[in-house]
């Protein structure tokens, strides 16, 4: 760890010329995206290593990070996927004797930029009053003007695509293949413990590339589809709506997590939008209005489903909606056996209160069988 009483400067500025000093940790240099907060206490390294982060510099909430260090087995992707961190205190010693490292170390070997003894309050607070913007910290630029250039560098998350940058490459599958069910998931920046939570319903899963079309997924044989979560703007995947209004002509069940519920939406001919400062954390509540039932779950996302367009959906229905601002949460067709929803029901971090979901979703696909 870093001497935090004589740690070098680093220097934060928003796009909106708000401008912070601090403390730096991590690796050095500079780095800008688009600024978020997590409203999580803990859990840190699976936000990190969460692919819907791509292309974002974080705030965590809580006012200490790295009290319990990193384990390499608490990711939910190959890499971390976050721009940079900001937080107020980075702590200097962490308490799990079965941790690896901490967490400046895991960010100096990830090359990711952070900056601590920052007033973390006051800035999401600002946030929350200005919305989502870009922003920039570097450990070697602390005049303001020459961040304003660099800042200018960095490409707005509206109109952005990342999906196919951060999907696999190359199929590949987990489970067993003796598994009485088979799932075609489309990888648009899929978190690995939405994979286990399909493979411990003894489901056999083939994960594909972002641009995969029907007819290769066809070849699989899948008894249901899942489309993943994913960073970036839906509105800028044309051609993640053919493929997904292709899989829903088939007729088999289908589930979607975030970018997958957008998708959705998108595919019904429901538009999308920029939100605010979008929802992230693991204690958003939502109402499921099927059962009237409420949950605790987990979010990430910085884009919704127009609401309003989807008053009028002769395919769409809203099966649940965010407690805090109204906001939907999920939806259903009401003549495919297709459904989704906006938030995360794997929930690591989080609660497990939406894991019946993927229950229901298996129940779906042995009711095709």
């Amino acid at each position: 760890m870093p001497d935090q009483h004589n740690a070098a400067p680093a220097w934060l500025l928003l796009e909106d010329g708000t401008f912070f000093k601090g403390k730096a940790a991590g690796a050095k240099g500079t780095s800008g995206g688009e600024i978020c907060f997590n409203t999580g206490m803990t859990g840190y390294q699976e936000v990190f290593t969460d692919p819907s982060y791509t292309g974002q510099v974080l705030i965590m909430n809580n006012a200490y990070v790295g009290n319990y260090g990193t384990k390499d087995v608490d990711v939910e992707s190959d890499s971390v996927k976050i721009k940079g961190l900001i937080c107020k205190n980075l702590s200097a010693r962490y308490s799990r004797m079965m941790a690896d490292e901490g967490v400046d170390e895991y960010l100096v070997k990830n090359n990711i930029v952070a900056i601590y003894d920052v007033d973390t309050r006051a800035l999401v607070q600002h946030i929350r009053s200005k919305g989502a913007q870009n922003c920039i910290i570097s450990t070697e630029i602390s005049d303001k003007e020459a961040l304003k250039a660099e800042l200018a560098k960095v490409p707005d998350m509206a109109g952005l695509e990342l999906s196919s940058e951060i999907s696999t490459k190359e199929p590949y599958t987990l489970g067993s293949p003796n598994a009485p069910i088979r799932v075609a998931v489309l990888d648009y920046g899929v978190k690995k413990n939405i994979l286990n939570c399909l493979t411990e319903r003894n489901a056999f899963v083939k994960v594909f590339p972002a641009k995969t079309q029907l007819a290769e997924l066809e070849e699989f044989n899948p008894d249901g589809y899942f489309i993943s979560n994913g960073p970036g703007d839906p509105g800028s995947m044309d051609y993640a709506v053919k493929t997904v209004k292709d899989v829903l002509n088939t007729g088999k069940p289908f589930f979607g997590i975030c970018l997958g519920h957008q998708l959705l939406a998108r595919a019904n001919d429901i538009p999308t939008f920029k939100m605010h400062h979008g929802h992230r954390g693991l204690n958003h509540p939502v109402k499921n209005l099927v059962t009237g039932k409420s949950e605790i779950t987990t979010q990430n996302h910085g884009f919704g489903v127009d609401p309003e367009a989807l008053k009028n959906s002769a395919e769409l229905e809203v099966t649940h909606l965010n407690l805090n601002d109204g906001s939907i949460e999920g939806i259903r067709m009401k003549h495919k056996p297709a459904f989704s929803v906006q938030y995360h029901p794997e929930a690591t971090p989080g609660p497990h209160d939406s894991r019946y979901l993927f229950d229901d979703f298996i129940a779906m696909i042995e009711k095709t069988l």
